[in-house]
């Protein structure tokens, strides 16, 4: 097959294997044999990018891998992992699925709330959460919902698979850990416990189908009042998806009641510095992340 578009298409080899060990076969390959590969799931960012990038910075592909035959990448399973219920997503598990997956609606709602703000239909249908981790925009909304809930990323390739915390995948602005080689197999994440707070918000310029000018995710549980666990990922304030480790130190082992709101504030100042560009100013994003921070930790 040919693929017929600019900014270096024009000539791609497509193949489109069954498995994963098929996969990361001609991945292998194609990286013996010095060739261009890239990876398609569900082709909403890497089709538009490319379109977008002026043709003569564009890097020639000799072959595209199309991963939407591989049926293990669709599966949703669960696992028991010492003593707590986890969810395991492959990687080309869809937003649709996750907005209509019977376990995910029951055990993690936060997954439907969070897929109904990523475009429309048309995008929710074929955007895929590996495609999303893997182009690693700082805007992304599937990611700091995947950090919340302590997603890890299953990477494997022709020579084994290892594990990697999503909150240590991204590495800069659009670059990640991804070896030569490597596809994102698996997303595990911990569902939370009963009672939890479990928070999902977008601020864009509209209620639908925009690009976050801030998103937050979180999930803060607690034992007799004490925070045993805050968990955040937060969008568009930095140059990857964040965590906020810093604010989850300060909070842990603390009643609400004992937190600061000046002290909280100054731990996200340290943590994130916003810019400005189209969409909004740094200083009305991290006026906005510091304010859903608090909420999600207010009962």
């Amino acid at each position: 097959m040919s693929a017929h578009a600019p900014a270096g298409l024009a000539r791609t080899e497509m193949v489109c294997p069954k498995t994963i060990a098929e996969a990361c076969a001609v991945l292998a390959q194609a990286h013996r044999d010095k060739r261009a590969a890239s990876l398609l799931a569900g082709g909403t960012d890497v089709i538009v990018d490319r379109h977008l990038m002026p043709i003569e910075k564009a890097r020639p592909l000799d072959l595209v891998v199309d991963l939407t035959g591989v049926d293990e990448l669709t599966a949703i399973s669960e696992r028991d992992v010492a003593g707590e219920r986890h969810l395991v997503f492959g990687g080309g598990v869809t937003y649709w699925q996750l907005r209509t997956d019977r376990r995910v609606l029951a055990a993690i709602p936060m997954l439907d709330a969070m897929a109904k703000d990523v475009g429309a239909v048309q995008i929710q249908t074929r955007g895929t959460l590996a495609g999303n981790i893997a182009t690693a925009s700082p805007a992304a909304d599937g990611v700091p919902a995947l950090m919340a809930l302590d997603g890890v990323v299953k990477l494997v390739s022709e020579g084994g698979a290892r594990t990697v915390p999503l909150d240590q995948f991204f590495l800069a602005y659009r670059k990640t850990v991804l070896a030569a080689g490597e596809l994102i197999a698996e997303i595990d994440v911990r569902v939370p416990l009963p009672g939890a707070r479990v928070t999902w918000r977008k601020v864009g310029t509209r209620l639908a189908q925009a690009i976050s000018k801030v998103a937050l995710a979180g999930v803060i549980e607690e034992e007799r009042g004490t925070i045993t666990r805050a968990r955040f990922g937060v969008a568009s304030v930095a140059a990857v998806t964040h965590p906020l480790g810093g604010v989850r130190a300060l909070a842990e082992g603390k009643t609400f009641k004992a937190l600061d709101r000046a002290t909280v504030d100054a731990a996200i100042d340290l943590e994130i510095k916003p810019i400005d560009d189209v969409r909004s100013t740094g200083a009305y994003r991290l006026h906005v992340a510091k304010a859903l921070v608090w909420r999600a930790l207010a009962p």
